[in-house]
C-alpha cells in the first residue's frame, strides 16, 4: 500500500510535464510497467565514494605539498591535478550513461525508489531533459506550474549546449572533490548547490537575452527553495563545487572562473560605496572557505586560497593564501608564501598552517 501511494504521488508530481512534452507520453506508459515489474538485477554496483587508498601511506616526500591530498582522492583524480585544469576527457561524455547505470543499481538495492528514479532519471532521453524536469518540479509552486517551468527550462537548455557541458563538469567536480558525494545520481538529485548553480545558468542565459523578468523570477525561486542567491547577471564558469551551499550570495557583476570551490556562507558582494562593476572577480582554481566575505571590485588570483571566516577587501595574488578579518597574506605582503597546487581542486584548507611558527591550539 505504501509503495503504491508513493508511486501515485510521484506520478501526479510529474504528470504535468507529460502533457507539455511529446516524448513524455510514451515515457509514462513505460513508467507503470517499470514500477510494477522491476526486480533486483545484476546491474553494476555504484562506484565507491572514496578510493581505498584513503587509508594508505603517502609515497611522496614530506616537503611535497601534493602528498597532503593525493591519498584522499578517487581513482584518476591525481591525473587531473597534474594537468592543472579540469579538461574534457572520455569520462565527461559518459556522465549521463553512468547516471543511468547508478540509478538502476540504486533501484535494485531499494525497489521502493523505482517510481522516483524512473520519473527523475531513467525515463528521460537526455541529461538536459532530466535536469529541466527536476528543476521544474523543485522550483514550481501553486501559481507557477511545473509544466510551465519545464517548457522554459528545456527550451533554454536545448538551444544552449554549453550549459549542458557545464552541468557535466559540475557533476564531475562534486564527485571528485566532495568525499560525501556517493554518486553522480546523489549529486543530481540531492545537492542543492549543484541544482542552484544549474538554475542560475538558465537564468543567466535569459538575462543575456534581455528576458530579465523571467531571470529574476528564477533567482527568487532558487533563493526561496535552496537558500542560495545568485544574481542572474553574475557570470559563473564550469567545474564549480558549491559545498553545502547554504547562504551563498553572489552579486550582479561578479565573475567566477572555472574549477572554483566555494563553501557555505560565502558572500561575493559590493562595498555599498560603488555603482556599476562593483563585485569580485574570482579566477580559475580558487578555493573560498566557509563564512568568507569578499567585497568590492577586486580580483582573487588564479589558484588562490581564502581561509574560512575571512573578510577580503583587496586583491589577492595568484597561488597565495589570505586569512583573517581583515584578510592578510600568509608570509606577508612583500613576499607571500605561494603554493604549487590548485586549491580549488585539492580542497586542502589547512596546508598554510604548517607555515605558521606561532600557530597554537
Amino acid at each position: 500500500y505504501h509503495v503504491l501511494l508513493a508511486h501515485r504521488r510521484h506520478l501526479s508530481l510529474y504528470k504535468l510535464c507529460s502533457s507539455s512534452h511529446p516524448h513524455n507520453h510514451s515515457l509514462f506508459s513505460s513508467f507503470h510497467r517499470t514500477a510494477s515489474s522491476k526486480t533486483k538485477s545484476s546491474s553494476p554496483s555504484m562506484a565507491p565514494c572514496i578510493d581505498t587508498s584513503r587509508n594508505g601511506k603517502t609515497q611522496l616526500s614530506q616537503n611535497d605539498d601534493s602528498g597532503r591530498y593525493l591519498n584522499f582522492c578517487r581513482p584518476g583524480f591525481s591525473e587531473r591535478i597534474s594537468r592543472g585544469n579540469h579538461t574534457k576527457t572520455q569520462t565527461d561524455d559518459d556522465v549521463w550513461l553512468k547516471m543511468r547505470e547508478e540509478a538502476k543499481s540504486d533501484v535494485a538495492q531499494e525497489p521502493i525508489l523505482s517510481s522516483y528514479y524512473d520519473a527523475s532519471i531513467t525515463s528521460h532521453p537526455s541529461l538536459d531533459h532530466a535536469l529541466a524536469s527536476i528543476l521544474s518540479a523543485k522550483l514550481s509552486n501553486l501559481t507557477l506550474p511545473s509544466d510551465t517551468l519545464f517548457e522554459l527550462f528545456i527550451s533554454v537548455l536545448q538551444e544552449s549546449p554549453e550549459i549542458t557541458e557545464s552541468v557535466k563538469q559540475d557533476l564531475l567536480a562534486a564527485k571528485e572533490r566532495d568525499p560525501a558525494c556517493v554518486s553522480y545520481v546523489h549529486c543530481f538529485l540531492s545537492f542543492k548547490g549543484f541544482l542552484a548553480c544549474q538554475a542560475h545558468r538558465i537564468a543567466h542565459k535569459l538575462w543575456t537575452q534581455d528576458r530579465k523578468i523571467l531571470a529574476l523570477l528564477i533567482q527568487n525561486r532558487v533563493s526561496e527553495v535552496f537558500a542560495v542567491d545568485f544574481h542572474p547577471g553574475a557570470r559563473i564558469g564550469k567545474g564549480i563545487l558549491l559545498d553545502h551551499a547554504t547562504a551563498v550570495v553572489i552579486g550582479e557583476t561578479a565573475v567566477v572562473g572555472d574549477n572554483v570551490s566555494i563553501l557555505h556562507g560565502v558572500t561575493l558582494g559590493g562595498t555599498g560605496k560603488q555603482c556599476g562593476d562593483r563585485h569580485p572577480k574570482i579566477c580559475d582554481g580558487v578555493l573560498i572557505g566557509a563564512g568568507t566575505c569578499i567585497l568590492g571590485n577586486i580580483t582573487i588570483g588564479e589558484g588562490a586560497k581564502i581561509g574560512s571566516g575571512s573578510v577580503v577587501l583587496k586583491d589577492v595574488p595568484p597561488r597565495t593564501t589570505a586569512v583573517g578579518n581583515p584578510a592578510r597574506l600568509i608570509g606577508g605582503k612583500e613576499n607571500p608564501t605561494k603554493h604549487g597546487k590548485i586549491p580549488g581542486l585539492t580542497m586542502d584548507q589547512t596546508w598554510h598552517m604548517t607555515e605558521w611558527s606561532d600557530y597554537v591550539i
